[in-house]
Formats: structure tokens, sequence, C-alpha cells
């Protein structure tokens, strides 16, 4: 018996809306996995641009203090270039990481203390390796160092107020370098406790002006001072080079961070 017609079409109409259904799905189904492969080819893409050069390791050297001094450092030929120390300090920041205008307070104290005690031998890597334990070159704590030569804010340690692993120093200079009336604390990108800094700080730019810890310029002339201690040094040997960063930290820890910053930035120094 054949069913009346008003049977047979909701059957059909069902048919078809179920088909349609599943067709649009389908079509949804390719949509996302197409979206999704590429998005992923996409993020692949991203993580295989070229994300610049890698950044300057410094591989820690256990070194024993007294046996050995850093290697030599390549320093500026002043007759090379119209601006060799500038020029110096581009190539060299570009293999180091170190700051451009860090590299010229280094160097600039570097070439000062040939003048000054050339029998010390200091090298401007080595005041490099205590400027990167210090301060990372002037760049700390949110700082930033300017083409002024000073830090975007002042570099200021904590109060040396006896605390654990800190030597206890009341206050030297009434707060003047530090702003601490009642403990002195390091200041500047080279971190000079205010006593050793009124006793060794001399001016870079010879203008008249007082020298300022804060100022790279004025900061590494002082601790080159400080660690030749009067030409009293040689640090072309183990034991000046040893005998001068200890007396600038007693902490063996510290010398071989040191010795490994200043030995990879002289290594890196020298052309190809």
């Amino acid at each position: 018996m054949v069913p009346p017609p008003s049977v047979q079409e909701p059957a059909r109409r069902n048919r078809s809306g179920n088909i349609a259904g599943r067709i649009v799905l389908v079509l949804l189904l390719i949509v996302v996995v197409a979206a999704g492969a590429w998005g992923l080819g996409a993020l692949n893409r991203r993580d295989a641009a070229p994300l610049g050069p890698p950044p300057f390791l410094v591989p820690i050297q256990q070194v024993e203090p007294g046996a050995a001094a850093p290697g030599n450092a390549a320093t500026p030929n002043t007759t090379e270039t119209a601006n060799p120390l500038s020029d110096w300090a581009t190539r060299v920041a570009s293999k180091t990481d170190i700051p451009t205008r860090a590299l010229h307070a280094y160097a600039s104290a570097d070439l000062a203390m040939q003048q000054e005690a050339p029998a010390c031998r200091i090298s401007w890597a080595t005041l490099a390796g205590i400027g990167r334990i210090e301060s990372h070159h002037g760049n700390i704590n949110g700082a930033r160092l300017q083409e002024n030569g000073l830090p975007s804010r002042p570099i200021i340690g904590i109060p040396l107020d006896g605390g654990p692993g800190v030597k206890a120093i009341p206050d030297t200079d009434g707060g003047r370098l530090d702003t601490d009336t009642t403990w002195d604390r390091a200041v500047g990108p080279m971190q000079f406790i205010p006593g050793t800094w009124n006793r060794w700080a001399k001016r870079a730019a010879g203008d008249g002006l007082p020298a300022d810890p804060q100022n790279i310029d004025d900061a590494a002339l002082t601790a080159a001072r400080y660690l030749c201690g009067g030409g009293a040094r040689d640090l072309g040997t183990g034991q000046g080079w040893w005998a001068a960063v200890l007396a600038y930290n007693n902490s063996v820890e510290y010398g071989q961070n040191v010795f490994s910053g200043a030995d990879a930035y002289a290594r890196a120094s020298v052309p190809q």
C-alpha cells in the first residue's frame, strides 16, 4: 500500500536536512584544521626567524689565586683612524656586549695609567671584568648608562651594617656620596666605598670639577689607580693581578669571576 503524500514529504525533508548539516560540519572541520595548520606554520616560521647574535658568554675559570693573570687585551691604536678610541670601542662592543660608552671609559683609564704608572700594566679588560660584576657596566637594577657617563639613576649598594656576609662600616662621608648617614654604602658603577673613593678619586675629564663615583669615566680611572696601588703592583703578573683584585674584594670567588670576565673580554678583543 502506498502511503499518502503527506506522510512521505517530512521524511525526505529530514534526510535532506541531515545531509546539509553534515556537509556544513565537514566544511567547518576543514576550516579549523586549515587554520590550525596555518598557525603552526606561522609559529615555526617565527621560531626559525633569526634572533640576532647570541649573548656573550663568560665561562667561569677556577684559577688559583696568584697562578696567572688574564690574557693580553688589544688596546686602541691611537694613530690608526681619525677617532681611534670610538672606532675601537664600537668594534669591541659588537663582540663582547659591553656598552660602547663603558668600553670608552675602561680604555681611557687604561691609556691614562700607561702614562701615570706604566709599570702597573693594568688592562681595560680587568676594569671591564670588575664593572661586569659590580654593576653590569652601569646597567643594574633598572639603571641605564647614558652618553654623559652617568647612570640614568644613581647606583647605591646595600648598607654595610654588619648583616650576614656584610662588613660593618659606619658612615664616613656624612651621606654625601651614598645618602646614608648611618652606614656606608658602595656607590657608582664600580661600587666604591666612600672612604676608598675619597683616597683614590681622580677626575678623568681634568676640568677642575670634583670626581664623581657615579660617572663611569671617573670611576674607571679611580678603580685603575686603586688597583695599581700607587704604582706598587704589576698586574701583568699572576701575583700582582690577584693581589690587586683581592684588595678590591677579598673573595676568591669574586677574583675568579673577575678573572673569567677579563680573560674572555681580552680574547674577544684581539682581531682575528
